[in-house]
C-alpha cells in the first residue's frame, strides 16, 4: 500500500547478515524494505529457499514484544491462523539489535484487500477468524491480562490535548468528538456489561492476509490487550464495512461469520450500537494525533473518514443494528 512513512531504521547488507546470524537462518540471498506501516520498520528476507518477515519493533519494551510473541504462540497452538515468531538459539522469540528488539516471522503467502475489494465472503471469513481468536484466547485472560494503550480514558486524554486548537480544519471534528465523548460517558454502564477477553484491537485490512479467497493469517498483535470483545468486533465493522458509506451486506456477513463461532450475548447485542461509535471516535482521534498533527500525509489515514463513519453509525436505527446481527 502506498503513501506510508519511511521506516525508522535503515539496514545494510552487513546488518541484515548480522541479524540472519543471530536468528541462525543461514546466508541471506536477497532482502528489501517493506514500505508499509507507520509504527515499525519491516523487511522481507530471502535465505536459501525460505522467505521471512523481519520486524524491528520501534520504541517498544522487551515486555511488550514478549507479550505479543507469547500470545501469538498460544493462540496459534489453538488453531488461529497467525505466523509464530521464530526463536533464535537464545530461546527468546526476538533478538536485541542496536538497542531495539527484532522479531522474525515466517513469510505468509497472500496479500491485503484494498478498499472496495472486500466481498461478503471476505467479511464473513474475517468475522469467523476474529471470533476464533477470541475463543482461543479466553483461557489466557487471567494469565495474560494487559491494559491496552487505546482505552476510552486514553482517547479522551488525547482529545483534551487538541480540544483547544484553533486549527479551522479541526474545528468541526472537535465539536463532534466532544459531543460523542459526552454521550459515551453516559453509556458507560451498558458498555461495562459486555464480556471481556483478549482483543486484537486493530484488525484492519492491512492486518489480515488473503491468498485468493482464502484467509491465510491474522497479523500484528502488538495492540492486543484485555478489552471488550464486542468492541473488537466494532473495530472490524469500521475497518471492513465502509467505502464512502456503510456497506450493510458486508456488515451483516462479518457479524454472521462471527456469530457462527461465538454468538453474541444479549449484553453485546445491546452494546454493539455503542461500540461502533466508540471505535469510529477512537480512530478519528488517533488519526488527528498520530497523522494530522504529526504533519504526515498517509494514504487512507485522514481523520475525516472516521468522522464520517461516526456520523453514519449515529444515524442507524435499532432495527438497522438488529438486521446486521440477525441471520437470514
Amino acid at each position: 500500500m502506498g503513501g506510508f512513512a519511511r521506516p525508522f531504521t535503515r539496514l545494510t547488507d552487513e546488518s541484515i547478515g548480522q541479524l540472519a546470524d543471530a536468528f541462525a537462518i543461514g546466508a541471506v540471498s536477497s532482502w528489501n524494505t517493506i514500505e508499509a506501516g507507520t509504527i515499525n520498520s519491516n523487511f522481507a528476507i530471502q535465505a536459501g529457499d525460505t522467505r521471512y518477515f523481519l520486524r524491528i519493533n520501534e520504541g517498544k519494551s522487551e515486555k511488550d514484544v514478549l507479550y505479543e510473541a507469547e500470545l501469538i504462540a498460544a493462540i496459534a497452538e489453538r488453531g488461529v491462523p497467525t505466523p509464530v515468531p521464530i526463536r533464535p538459539p537464545s530461546g527468546q522469540p526476538f533478538v536485541l539489535f542496536e538497542g531495539k528488539w527484532v522479531s522474525l516471522f515466517p513469510w505468509v503467502v497472500g496479500g491485503h484487500r484494498e478498499l472496495g475489494e472486500v466481498s461478503a465472503s471476505d467479511a464473513r471469513e474475517v468475522g469467523i477468524a476474529l471470533a476464533s481468536m477470541h475463543q482461543a484466547a479466553l483461557p489466557l485472560v487471567d494469565s495474560m491480562w494487559r491494559v491496552g494503550i487505546y482505552t476510552f480514558s486514553d482517547i479522551v486524554d488525547r482529545f483534551r490535548g487538541f480540544e483547544g486548537s484553533e486549527d479551522h480544519e479541526l474545528a468541526p471534528a472537535i465539536v463532534e468528538i466532544a459531543s460523542e465523548i459526552k454521550w459515551l460517558v453516559d453509556q458507560s454502564s451498558r458498555r461495562a456489561d459486555a464480556p471481556v477477553g483478549i482483543i486484537h484491537g486493530d484488525l484492519f485490512r492491512d492486518n489480515v492476509m488473503f491468498d485468493g479467497s482464502r484467509l491465510t493469517a491474522l497479523i500484528d498483535f502488538e495492540q492486543a490487550s484485555t478489552g471488550s470483545l464486542v468492541y473488537d468486533l466494532a473495530v472490524c465493522l469500521n475497518a471492513w464495512c465502509f467505502t464512502d458509506r456503510i456497506q450493510h451486506e458486508l456488515a451483516h456477513a462479518l457479524v454472521d461469520g462471527y456469530q457462527s463461532v461465538r454468538p453474541l450475548a444479549q449484553s453485546e447485542r445491546t452494546a454493539l450500537s455503542i461500540e461502533t461509535r466508540a471505535a469510529a471516535m477512537r480512530f478519528a482521534v488517533t488519526r488527528i494525533t498520530d497523522v494530522y498533527l504529526a504533519g504526515l500525509a498517509i494514504a487512507g489515514k485522514d481523520f475525516r473518514r472516521y468522522v464520517l463513519r461516526l456520523r453514519a453509525w449515529q444515524q442507524l436505527t435499532a432495527a438497522d443494528y438488529e438486521a446486521i446481527m440477525t441471520s437470514r
